[in-house]
């Protein structure tokens, strides 16, 4: 069973299981919204950027495909790169965005690789949307829902929030049933039961704070 995994930097779950992953990868996002929201936010054209916890993956590519020059690193700390080295950072499914980015410690380590006009970018699941009964987890959409509060830690640290409303969008409701159960056993079949059309709605937040706020 795939469980709710916050350093997915390509998906919002990361199954155990390759072969779920690839099934997940060709249904989640189609029309690349994630993307063109990165580069709306920090035009990616002939810039460097700093993808956390990255692994040469979708995302990269997609950062790539747009003109940036982009740098992975192991884990959420860039710590060790020389400061002002980047005009962007992003992190994808890190949980940052859900409030700790909000730190002062944490926001320093990120902005002290940035260029003085540089931007974080945060991409978190945002809750509210079809995704929500799949996990059944209240303590998940507590999580999800005080991070876009405006009396929140983000927010009151300075980030905005774009929405965007994407897609798991399945070639039909038998195969949104058939994966749905493999990646979420207890409650994939209630959930595909209810489909009356093979889409899902699943609601991302992009976290956004220049430099210094």
């Amino acid at each position: 069973m795939s469980r709710y995994t916050p350093a997915a930097v390509d998906l919002p779950i990361a199954p155990a299981d390759p072969v779920l992953t690839s099934a997940l990868a060709e249904v989640f996002d189609l029309e690349g919204k994630i993307s063109r929201a990165l580069d709306a936010l920090g035009l990616m054209a002939d810039k460097d950027v700093l993808l956390l916890d990255g692994d040469g993956g979708r995302r990269q590519a997609d950062l790539e495909a747009l003109g940036a020059r982009v740098r992975a690193i192991d884990g959420l700390d860039p710590g060790r790169l020389p400061a002002g080295s980047a005009d962007l950072v992003v992190g994808c499914w890190t949980g940052l965005g859900l409030g700790p980015a909000a730190d002062p410690a944490t926001l320093a380590r990120l902005e002290r690789v940035l260029r003085p006009e540089g931007r974080v970018l945060l991409v978190e699941d945002y809750g509210r949307d079809d995704i929500r009964p799949l996990y059944a987890d209240p303590e998940r959409e507590a999580r999800l829902s005080l991070a876009s509060d405006r009396r929140g830690p983000m927010l009151a640290a300075g980030f905005r929030t774009r929405t965007l409303h994407c897609f798991w969008s399945f070639p039909s409701v038998d195969a949104a049933r058939s994966l749905l159960e493999a990646l979420f056993p207890e409650s994939g079949a209630r959930v595909a039961a209810s489909l009356a059309r093979p889409r899902l709605e699943h609601k991302v937040a992009v976290f956004h704070r220049s430099r210094g706020g």
